[in-house]
């Protein structure tokens, strides 16, 4: 790891963070689940049905900090049998992440204050979008397409880290008003952060990537 430079130092490092309050209040419910005592306030779905969110758990943050890995151009260029190796274990995290969520969504009881029709639909379309994209980031790499390979895992990254714009926007959000927001307000936060993340990637595979290709095309003729 040592040739990893400074600047894929510092994205994973702000990878990291970003991911570590959704993913350490996750990993704190483990317990509960194994049966234990409550380390965080419970979680009555999870009580009765403990599976699936241990699943999406475990997916997710896999997903989430081994797919930062993934991006760090270092890591490809100095290491191609890990990064390899890795994307076997992030493309299936993801999938576990994405189809956990949507068994979530369609076995759990939520209140309407948690989550209204607007939410729900969301999650059911974006589950199953994760997993298309993963299974068309495969199918990209397998035909030697990196472009469409990096742009398809960019797509299925910015839907995982959901959660992670999400608790950033509901902290916001907190301290403005001082109250959690609940009922539609809540889905138009929680649907919000997906917009979000899917325009920053958007933008991303546009300018930083086109740009990027154009360079190695116009070095390639020169």
């Amino acid at each position: 790891m040592n040739c990893i430079s400074r600047r894929d130092w510092g994205f994973l490092a702000l990878i990291s963070l970003y991911s570590f309050i959704p993913a350490v209040f996750g990993l704190l419910r483990i317990p509960e689940l194994l049966g234990g005592p409550p380390i965080i306030p419970p979680n009555p779905r999870a009580v009765i049905d403990p599976m699936p969110i241990a699943l999406h758990i475990l997916g997710s943050s896999v997903f989430c900090l081994a797919g930062a890995l993934q991006f760090l151009p270092s890591l490809r260029r100095h290491h191609p049998v890990l990064h390899r190796t890795l994307g076997r274990i992030v493309a299936a995290a993801g999938c576990v992440s994405a189809l956990t969520g949507l068994w979530m969504t369609l076995s759990y009881t939520f209140p309407e204050a948690l989550q209204g029709p607007l939410l729900y639909w969301t999650r059911v379309t974006l589950s199953l979008a994760m997993v298309a994209f993963i299974a068309w980031a495969i199918v990209a790499i397998r035909s030697r397409q990196l472009a469409k390979h990096r742009a398809a895992m960019l797509r299925a990254y910015a839907i995982g880290q959901g959660a992670s714009t999400q608790t950033a926007l509901g902290l916001i959000v907190m301290a403005l008003f001082d109250s959690e927001p609940l009922g539609f307000s809540r889905d138009i936060l929680m649907v919000g952060a997906w917009v979000l993340n899917l325009m920053v990637v958007e933008l991303l595979i546009h300018r930083v990537f086109a740009t990027r290709t154009s360079s190695a095309v116009i070095s390639s003729r020169s």
